[in-house]
């Protein structure tokens, strides 16, 4: 049995790798794209019906316009660089909704939301791009398929332990398990989910210079957030990292992005 395990979790792992656009980095991606988007859409559909939208027409247009400039620059990127297969699975939309936080986000496949609450802080239509830049590469680098691919690992791994402690005494087996599950989650699950939000600003830098959005923006926009924030969680046990950290890490990703960038 702990042959059979081992086994399993190896050959999934020679068989799923892919590499992310532009960063190349490796990934995990043992869901499909039609088991992904199928629950995307579904999820999105239901949010859409639950949430009233923006009764601003200004900023409706606006979040629609940046959206879909950067979207088409986006598309352009992937079928110069025969990516074209993951193209076909996008069916972008920008929706703007009636809601105070301060928040986006954007689903597999392309399903944009950005609530009102965020606009005061983008301030303009650059400040916007950040936000939709960085949404967007979420969606582009796969990472919900990504954490969606770790959670059915450590279900294997799980699986694996039980094996590996099927002699042991139950306090014993009880003792490791909790330790494995507070070892995924802060040594694994939330620097991973860090990872992605570093990934997202270095991409959706990229993303919104190709557009013609001049990224040195994204300082400015992640200061002004920096200062609305309150109350935040430390780093270590949060799936986004610290404003400071997230800033100095920007500073440090504009140079290539700059190259990307016309006015």
């Amino acid at each position: 049995m702990r042959k059979i395990v081992s086994f399993v979790l190896v050959t999934c792992v020679l068989v799923s790798c892919s590499t992310v656009l532009l960063t190349g980095r490796k990934q995990l991606l043992l869901v499909s794209d039609k088991d992904v988007l199928t629950s995307s859409f579904q999820s999105y559909k239901q949010f859409i019906d639950s949430v009233p939208a923006s009764k601003d027409i200004g900023n409706t247009a606006l979040v629609k316009k940046v959206g879909r400039k950067i979207a088409t620059v986006v598309e352009a990127y992937l079928n110069a660089n025969g990516m074209s297969a993951d193209v076909a699975t996008y069916s972008w939309e920008f929706n703007l909704v009636k809601d105070t936080t301060m928040n986006a986000f954007c689903m597999p496949g392309g399903k944009v939301v950005v609530f009102e609450g965020i606009l005061p802080v983008t301030k303009n239509e650059v400040g916007l791009a950040v936000v939709l830049g960085h949404e967007i590469a979420h969606a582009v680098a796969k990472h919900s398929n990504e954490r969606m691919s770790q959670q059915m690992m450590f279900q294997y791994g799980s699986s694996l332990g039980d094996v590996l402690l099927a002699n042991k005494p139950a306090t014993t087996r009880s003792t490791i398990s909790m330790i494995y599950g507070i070892g995924s989650q802060y040594g694994v699950m939330l620097p991973y989910s860090r990872k992605h939000e570093y990934e997202a600003d270095r991409l959706g830098l990229i993303f919104i210079a190709m557009a013609g959005y001049d990224p040195n923006e994204a300082i400015s926009f992640w200061e002004r957030m920096a200062a609305k924030s309150t109350g935040a969680p430390v780093e270590f046990m949060s799936t986004h990292p610290s404003d400071a950290n997230r800033i100095a890490k920007l500073k440090e990703l504009l140079p290539e992005a700059l190259k990307y960038y016309k006015k």
